[in-house]
């Protein structure tokens, strides 16, 4: 067995290839090459999760200003809050799995393309918001965000 690396030692969602070998886990009757075709890859995995808590975080947000707008601020709060503990209940998790592979400036940006993602459509569609040219721009610049928090990586392969 490889030493693991101090990230991992953080976090057990990070076992892959020889670091696994001896691991007791759901699923330990199936072969080890048929896990490890069953396993999503960590961006992959962070991305869904960090969608669905965006969904979540999208509505906790801003649905108050269509659905409870007449309703005193004290109600909309206690609602978003509702709503933001299913938020939190994918984002945990989203963060932990991300950082095995991503550095926290890297998890941030993948957050905000998400976020923006999840957003434009809601305000659109939910909201009934035009869409501007702005927001074209706004978009390239977040692009640009992200090329230079991954480039590093993109160097590397």
């Amino acid at each position: 067995m490889t030493s693991a690396s101090p990230r991992a030692l953080r976090s057990p969602l990070r076992l892959h290839g020889d670091e696994a070998e001896g691991v007791r886990r759901r699923g330990d009757d199936v072969p080890a090459e048929s896990m490890e075709t069953l396993r999503m890859p960590v961006l992959l995995k962070t991305v869904l999760l960090l969608t669905l808590s965006n969904t979540f975080m999208t509505f906790a947000w801003y649905a108050h200003l269509k659905e409870l707008n007449q309703k005193p601020w004290v109600v909309a709060a206690l609602v978003s809050w509702g709503i933001a503990f299913f938020e939190y209940m994918l984002q945990v998790p989203a963060n932990r799995i991300g950082y095995t592979q991503f550095s926290i400036g890297q998890l941030k940006i993948l957050q905000e393309v998400i976020t923006l993602t999840v957003f434009a459509p809601f305000a659109v569609i939910y909201l009934r918001q035009p869409i501007k040219l702005d927001y074209l721009w706004a978009a390239l610049c977040v692009c640009g965000a992200v090329y230079f928090v991954f480039r590093g990586e993109l160097a590397a392969k």
